[in-house]
């Protein structure tokens, strides 16, 4: 089994090896924006993932009550600039909508896979 302390590292590069398969996939159809709305997507994810894993080893070095008010302003400002990143690329860019969604269930992907890779290593 993986020691817990692994896991953030080891998700960080199974994300970018699920969005290179992603894209892959996607090649097939023949759809460059398809495939440009599932790097956005991918993109907008791990980049995600990367502020949320700062924030937190941020707060776990420095736990005081600072520490935390810090963490949960971080948070709503991680969660405007994503909200915004999304808004842009929907309303300015005109990204593939299925495509982005796709790209976007990188983590999700990555965490059920972690989840199954843990149980099934018990």
């Amino acid at each position: 089994m993986t020691p817990i302390e692994d896991l953030p590292a080891q998700m960080h590069r199974r994300s970018w090896l699920i969005l290179g398969g992603m894209l892959l996939a996607s090649l097939p159809f023949g759809n460059a924006q398809l495939s440009f709305g599932i790097l956005c997507g991918g993109l907008v994810a791990i980049g995600g993932f990367i502020w949320l894993r700062r924030s937190l080893r941020q707060l776990l070095a420095d736990p005081d009550a600072g520490g935390k008010a810090r963490y949960k302003f971080g948070y709503l400002v991680r969660l405007a600039t994503l909200a915004l990143v999304l808004a842009l690329l929907v309303a300015e860019v005109k990204v593939h909508a299925v495509g982005l969604i796709i790209g976007l269930s990188v983590m999700v992907i990555n965490i059920f896979w972690t989840t199954i890779q843990q149980v099934l290593l018990k």
